[in-house]
């Protein structure tokens, strides 16, 4: 629809109802993992089943360097063959078992997460279609999309793999430090000693961290809604030859979406060096600790070996932690991101006793109707008309009059402040959305097409429609011709928006959808604008036929449409300042026939 420069309408936080309970404020780290929790809760069953895998896994990644030790002892005090096997054959079983567990924990979370990531995605999704029109006018598609493929597989990534490692963290640590504790107290402390000098360092590092996988996450959304911006917009970039301005301004956004990477990538590196490095330290200090000890008798080769094994067990887990929390802060990022979405306000619910409409008649009146996007500003005051069933109503004015915005008003795209809209006598309140919805039928300036074939764009308007009322409808709307000279007639697959067609075209099935949809009430915002003449004629024989017996509202600047119109409705800073039919109008001498006599002293055959 053409749009009206009217003020956006202020956004309503509140609690979103659905998976979960409040939302959490954002940078709320600990409120969105339960958040991200409520949904892996829902594979609870699969989640115990990775639990127990977890522990097995666990446990025998502990026994294995408490063999290896005590066979090492075995074979010092009594070496033989026999011995060796054994042990050898124990160690091999262990380490076998270990790495099937391992295989299934991650089969099954792989599972989990994908399933989480699924219902989290549908949520979002489903919620986007829920939201109401100005949510998207306030925001860049691009943005949009990536929060739903960027910031969800984030996520996804990070559950496929931290989980896991932070229960098995968890558990490997607490194991290895009481087996260690029962194998020698002395040399645990030594073991030991490493640990603050990581706690600081990765608090040190973690701090610094997040702000910038946050700055990522938020300029990569910024990315790629310029980009999506930049190529719907790519005529118009042409047309007045700012490529250079444009590439300059993606530039800027690439820039600051680099250095919040660098500066990320850059700490969250400093993690691995700083571990290698006191694992390094810790492994000295028990060989050295450990060598003076078994020379005074304290402790056996065989302690030392598992000392040497368990240092690098009671390490790697805290490296791995480490390692983690940032892969958990980078999704953190995006699903706060995307949980910011969920929480938008959805469009009103219908009131409790509103009912579903099965047929209108057409009859439409305006009483005393104000709306405003901003309480103080009003953007449509005191409109008042009616429109008898079957007749066309022309919506007259300047850009941002209101003439699109009082079609909003009766599709309930947004709620009046003031008075009150009837169709049939029937208060708008008292039905449905979605049943009033289905009774109107709209043909706009820039017919939408979607990526799939002709046939199923004309069914779009009648799911349930046949081959034959599809193509009937087409005929009727002269557009049944150039489709079938496509090179695959009614299955040709349209590109996106519409691509493979003209805007003529476009138009044309565009007209043949909204005639398979048989709707009440008929909206044309612009139909016929930037058409050629032999395709107008076309258009205009199809709307003719469409408008037939139907209550009409025409947003339009041609003669040949606004002529034939039962009531025109002049329009001007939100007030109707006149009404009436074309001749009427005229014969007042005032805003509508200066403006008619000033087009056509242009040679302009509009209004």
């Amino acid at each position: 629809m053409t749009k009206d420069k009217s003020r956006n309408q202020p956004v309503i936080r509140r609690h979103h109802q659905g998976i979960g309970t409040a939302p959490p404020k954002v940078d709320d780290m600990k409120a969105t993992l339960k958040r991200i929790w409520r949904y892996m809760y829902q594979e609870k069953k699969k989640f115990n089943v990775v639990l127990a895998m977890i522990v097995l896994s666990s446990g025998l990644s502990l026994l294995g360097p408490y063999l290896l030790g005590a066979a090492v002892d075995e074979i010092i005090e009594e070496p033989n063959t026999g011995t060796l096997w054994t042990m050898l054959s124990l160690l091999f079983g262990v380490y076998v078992f270990q790495s099937l567990f391992l295989w299934l924990q991650n089969y099954w979370m792989i599972n989990i997460s994908q399933n989480t990531i699924y219902k989290m995605r549908n949520h979002l999704f489903s919620h986007l279609q829920r939201l109401p029109i100005l949510f998207f006018q306030k925001r860049q598609q691009g943005e949009l999309m990536s929060r739903l493929t960027n910031d969800m597989e984030n996520v996804s990534r990070t559950l496929n793999t931290a989980v896991i490692q932070f229960v098995t963290s968890i558990l490997t640590i607490t194991g290895t430090l009481l087996i260690m504790l029962w194998l020698s107290p002395l040399l645990t402390l030594f073991t030991v000693t490493i640990v603050p000098v990581m706690y600081f360092g990765m608090k040190w590092i973690t701090k610094r961290t997040g702000k910038y996988f946050k700055e990522q996450q938020k300029h990569l959304g910024d990315v790629n809604g310029y980009v999506e911006e930049m190529f719907s917009g790519q005529t118009i970039i042409s047309m007045f030859s700012r490529e250079e301005r444009v590439i300059k301004d993606f530039e800027a956004k690439n820039e600051a979406l680099k250095n919040s990477g660098y500066w990320a990538q850059t700490y969250s590196g400093f993690i691995p060096k700083l571990m290698n490095m006191l694992n390094n330290v810790s492994f000295a200090i028990i060989v050295g600790a450990g060598g003076l000890l078994a020379l005074n008798g304290s402790i056996s080769i065989g302690v030392i070996v598992t000392f040497t094994t368990y240092s690098r067990q009671f390490t790697r887990p805290l490296n791995d932690l480490a390692n983690q929390y940032n892969m958990i802060l980078s999704a953190v990022a995006g699903a706060e991101r995307v949980f910011q979405i969920i929480d938008e306000n959805e469009e009103k619910q219908d009131e409790q006793l509103a009912e579903d409409i099965k047929e209108i008649k057409g009859d439409i009146e305006f009483r005393s109707v104000d709306f405003s996007y901003e309480k103080e500003n009003l953007t449509l005051s005191n409109i008042n008309f009616h429109a008898s069933p079957g007749e066309t109503v022309a919506l007259v004015g300047p850009t941002g009059a209101g003439k699109t915005t009082i079609i909003s008003l009766l599709s309930r795209f947004y709620e009046i402040n003031k008075g009150s809209i009837l169709i049939d006598g029937q208060e708008i309140h008292s039905m449905t959305r979605d049943s009033l919805r289905r009774q109107m039928g709209v043909v706009l300036q820039d017919s939408t097409m979607f990526h799939t074939t002709i046939r199923e764009n004309l069914r779009y308007g009648r799911l349930d429609a046949t081959d034959e009322e599809v193509e009937y409808a087409a005929k009727a709307a002269h557009a049944h011709e150039f489709i079938t000279h496509l090179p695959d007639g009614y299955e040709t697959v349209l590109d996106s928006d519409g691509g493979g067609v003209s805007h003529g075209q476009r138009q044309l099935l565009s007209i043949a959808r909204a005639m398979l949809a048989d709707p009440a009430l008929l909206i044309l915002d612009e139909a016929t604008s930037s058409i050629d003449t032999v395709t107008e004629i076309k258009i205009n024989d199809a709307l003719s036929k469409l408008m037939k017996g139907r209550t009409s509202f025409v947003i339009a600047h041609r003669l040949n449409t606004i002529r034939a119109a039962d009531l025109i409705l002049v329009l001007q800073h939100g007030e109707i300042i006149e009404k009436g039919s074309h001749q009427e109008l005229l014969q007042q001498e005032g805003f509508y026939s200066g403006l008619v006599r000033a087009q056509q002293a242009e040679g302009k055959a509009s209004v």
